[in-house]
């Protein structure tokens, strides 16, 4: 069997590192023939040298451009005692782009934010299988990406533990015995508090989420609950399951990552323990076939024999309104889940600095979709023009009343 080549944009965050811990122990089954990084230049550079890859991106480049990249890069192999593997060094905000459109048989989008719909995009019009962990670019996107991967015939695989959780279990019955997806919630490290008493917590709090190791920005997402917000927009568009028929509930331990409940009462659940690992594993495993192959993750198994307990809770939506509003933006759709999503990373950096209270995440995200007035079509530029004006706004809302943005 031949090996399968992977594309990894986004391969020096949290996910991508983690993914690239999987190809090692698969190394006989993949050649990683494409890596695409913001700035974290020595790491994707030590990446390189490790997996003898070809092509390599930065959207981020350092004063020198390719030639410093490559000064840097020929030191590096000089030490190890090798010549450099890297034919081509992409240089700009268009480089992870132009990786992801390289032919290959796998692109996973490790990217966090709206800027890897075209990584997304490149990827699904060439017809390559996506292996998606960049879900901004799915929520933004919605029918476009879609209609992409349709009409190239290419997949979109799910990389989220929660969605991977959902894939999983949709494999004991088909999508018409499904009377609906539960989506599991840690809850978060403020799981319990009421709204005032989230009005004082700091990013330094924020950023100790009970159960996962994450990136900055997912994590505050998730103690905002508007991570889950977008897995909910994300569930549906995947699995075309309606909004009525998906459910959030919060179960702190995170060893059940999500359920299906089928129309005869029978509800099948994915259970591990919290480790990205796996879900990327399941992701990788999925081939030319569509039926994913298990493989070494690295990941430990649950411990059975050691005495535990699961629970679970509704969401408090007084406290977490950011999960009710993305939920209404995908239900509105168009370009309302840009907008949620681009006031939101805009809120998540002035919070992160000091500038605004945990609480006024949600109330700028709800500021800027009450003043949103999407375009009459749904296309690339009017979703990139949705982001950018709702960027525009939310900057614009914070430098005017910083203290109480998005309040009436």
């Amino acid at each position: 069997m031949s090996k399968r080549r992977i594309i990894v944009v986004g391969s020096t965050g949290s996910v991508g590192t983690q993914a690239l811990e999987v190809l090692t122990a698969n190394a006989a089954d993949f050649d990683v023939i494409g890596l695409a990084a913001g700035s974290q230049i020595e790491l994707l550079l030590t990446q390189a040298l490790d997996f003898s890859v070809p092509v390599i991106g930065l959207t981020t480049p350092p004063a020198g451009g390719e030639a410093e990249v490559r000064q840097r890069l020929d030191r590096l192999a000089a030490e190890r005692g090798i010549s450099s593997p890297v034919r081509e060094i992409l240089i700009g905000d268009d480089a992870a782009e132009a990786i992801a459109g390289t032919p290959a048989d796998l692109v996973l989008n490790a990217v966090t934010g709206a800027v890897g719909l075209g990584a997304t995009l490149a990827a699904l019009e060439r017809g390559t299988d996506v292996a998606l962990a960049n879900k901004e670019s799915l929520i933004i996107g919605g029918s476009i990406v879609l209609d992409a991967a349709a009409r190239t015939g290419a997949r979109l695989i799910p990389v989220d533990s929660e969605h991977s959780a959902i894939a999983q279990a949709l494999r004991s019955g088909r999508v018409d015995e499904v009377h609906k997806l539960i989506i599991t919630a840690s809850g978060g490290p403020f799981r319990g508090m009421t709204r005032d008493a989230l009005r004082m917590v700091t990013p330094a709090q924020a950023f100790k989420h009970p159960t996962w190791t994450m990136g900055d920005v997912i994590t505050i997402n998730s103690a905002t609950l508007v991570n889950k917000g977008l897995e909910v927009i994300e569930a549906h568009l995947l699995f075309d399951i309606g909004f009525d028929r998906i459910e959030v509930v919060v179960h702190p331990q995170s060893q059940i990552h999500s359920m299906v409940e089928f129309i005869d009462g029978s509800t099948i659940a994915q259970v591990s323990p919290p480790d990205m690992r796996l879900p990327i594993a399941y992701a990788l495993g999925t081939g030319d076939s569509g039926q994913p192959r298990r493989l070494r993750s690295g990941a430990e198994g649950s411990n059975w024999m050691q005495p535990t307990h699961w629970s679970f809770e509704p969401v408090n939506h007084i406290a977490f309104p950011a999960l009710g509003l993305a939920v209404d933006a995908g239900r509105r759709g168009a370009s309302f889940p840009a907008v949620f999503n681009a006031a939101n990373e805009v809120l998540v950096d002035a919070f992160v600095t000091g500038r605004i209270p945990f609480t006024a995440i949600d109330e700028g995200i709800e500021a800027a979709m009450r003043a949103h007035e999407p375009a009459a079509e749904h296309t690339v530029e009017t979703v990139l023009a949705a982001d950018a004006w709702a960027r525009e706004f939310t900057r614009e809302q914070l430098a005017a009343r910083p203290e109480t943005v998005g309040r009436t």
